[in-house]
């Protein structure tokens, strides 16, 4: 069920986002995640498709977590749990080959790497509400809000993790 908290949370992440506007050749997505530990987030991922690939630019993040005690350190674990995330929703996938996991490293099990890692802003939505956990928050709405953009995009609905063109 939506709320006054879940409204605000959207309507910061896609003002701060400029929702309704987004360069040429890239769209858009947005999801929302209302946390076990009550913190909410929202993300607007925008993105384009490169040479058959996504691509994500920019993470626009908006989270109540009641009053935030340490504002920085919430950035800082809403930032983690987007690139942690897109690693997952990009490239997180074990294959089992012969009964054994074929995957054994980050030479054979990539993740997001610097150069692919978007600009992330995070923005507080001011509480006075108790504080609320955001080690985890942030990761939940990662995968959708890039999928959402890359089904603008493509005009097809992502069915499967990772996202594979």
């Amino acid at each position: 069920a939506h709320s006054p908290r879940h409204l605000a949370v959207l309507n910061l992440a896609a003002g701060k986002a400029g929702w309704g506007t987004v360069p040429a050749g890239r769209a858009r997505g947005i999801a929302i995640h209302h946390f076990f530990s009550d913190a909410i987030v929202a993300e607007v991922a925008e993105v384009s498709v490169e040479g058959g690939k996504v691509r994500v630019h920019k993470v626009t993040c908006a989270v109540d977590c009641g009053l935030a005690v340490n504002p920085s350190n919430v950035r800082y674990q809403i930032e983690g749990s987007v690139i942690y995330g897109l690693s997952a929703a990009l490239y997180g996938e074990i294959t089992v080959e012969g009964g054994k996991v074929k995957q054994s490293n980050f030479h054979d099990y990539p993740v997001l790497r610097m150069p692919e890692a978007p600009v992330v802003e995070t923005h507080i939505v001011p509480s006075g509400e108790a504080p609320k956990g955001v080690g985890e928050p942030g990761l939940p709405p990662i995968a959708p809000a890039v999928a959402n953009a890359v089904a603008r995009l493509t005009g097809k609905p992502v069915r499967k993790l990772p996202i594979v063109l």
